[in-house]
């Protein structure tokens, strides 16, 4: 047991090994460095009106107690809980799921926990009631990974008093949000297969109302508008293999088919599997351009050709931009919000027919 002085306190000038059985709390640092517990509190916020010498004794003293702060002497230091929320939506596929990884990851090294609520439905009231829930929790703030553009409407036209970041939503508004560039990625497939000499490109889209399906889609069909081509209509899937393949069979049948860009690598590898049973080969027969270039895309036969989406940035992102608003030095939403894609290109594109 730590002995005490006369008046109840730990005496000055002790060293680290005194607190053998005792961890050393933030009255000791103060004793040792000869300040005030809330001078203690502010070096911990990194508060901008403790002096350098004074700030350099109080992290002498901390170093020489082993002095660890707590989670919960920061919060008291900061005024806040420390614990962010997240609200996720379809989180079992691969973006969705990179990207909650990525902002976790980015938490912890900022000293954040994370609580994460995942929803089955979009419904307003349910997107609603998940954010109050989270604020009651004491959350400091929200990441919302809303690829729904309906969802990033009912968070904007919802009064919070939560600091909050949209992902993966495209809403004309001043609302803070991150997104990959969906349009430029889908302009880069396109005209890439054009440039190997395919009369046009079909394409396998990803569900209406999503996001990032309605911007590929759109840029999918003005880059063929200006190319003068033709510009077929479109087969609605929803995200998964399943959909890929059924509607690759029906592109299977048309000869006419040279080149198709799928709007996401499950689409793509279902379309894939689907031109095998057809005896179409990619690429000799039919082109292939996927996008978000998951791990196993590389691997598919023939690997597949595919836009880079780098979730992982877009998470970092997010969490960089919710914690420049509970700094108080958020801007309207800004260049950098756009994380931009590549094109990989890999054995399943080629050529057209012919040339």
């Amino acid at each position: 047991m730590t002995r005490s002085s006369a008046d109840g306190s730990a005496p000055r000038g002790r060293s680290r090994r005194n607190f053998a059985g005792a961890r050393p709390v933030m009255d000791d640092v103060a004793r040792l460095a000869g300040v005030s517990k809330q001078t203690v509190s502010r070096v911990l916020n990194d508060h901008p009106s403790v002096r350098p010498e004074t700030r350099e004794t109080v992290l002498t003293a901390m170093r020489t107690l082993g002095y660890r702060p707590s989670r919960s002497a920061r919060s008291l230091a900061s005024g806040r809980t420390r614990m962010l929320g997240v609200i996720s939506f379809d989180a079992a596929r691969y973006g969705p799921a990179s990207i909650l990884t990525a902002i976790n990851t980015a938490a912890q090294e900022a000293g954040y926990l994370l609580s994460s609520i995942a929803l089955d439905t979009a419904e307003p009231d349910t997107v609603v009631e998940a954010v109050n829930r989270l604020s009651a929790e004491g959350a400091d703030g929200v990441i919302a990974i809303a690829p729904q553009l309906w969802v990033g409407k009912t968070l904007a036209d919802t009064r919070l008093d939560t600091p909050l970041v949209v992902l993966e939503n495209g809403l004309d508004t001043d609302a803070q949000q991150v997104t990959g560039d969906s349009r430029t990625g889908a302009r880069k497939a396109v005209e890439y297969l054009l440039g190997l000499g395919h009369r046009t490109v079909w394409h396998i889209a990803g569900p209406t109302g999503w996001t990032s399906a309605d911007h590929r889609t759109g840029s999918w069909q003005a880059c063929l508008e200006a190319a003068g081509v033709e510009v077929p209509a479109p087969l609605i899937g929803d995200w998964s293999a399943d959909s890929g393949y059924e509607l690759g069979r029906q592109l299977a049948g048309h000869p006419d088919v040279t080149a198709v860009f799928a709007s996401n690598d499950q689409m793509a590898l279902g379309l894939l599997h689907a031109l095998h049973e057809a005896g179409r080969s990619v690429p000799g027969d039919v082109s292939v351009v996927g996008y978000d270039d998951i791990p196993e895309a590389a691997h598919f036969l023939p690997p597949l050709t595919t836009v880079r989406t780098d979730f992982a940035e877009i998470g970092t992102r997010s969490l960089r931009l919710l914690l420049d608003r509970l700094d108080g030095t958020d801007e309207p939403l800004r260049v950098d919000s756009l994380v931009p894609v590549d094109l990989v290109v890999r054995r399943s594109s080629g050529p057209a027919p012919g040339h």
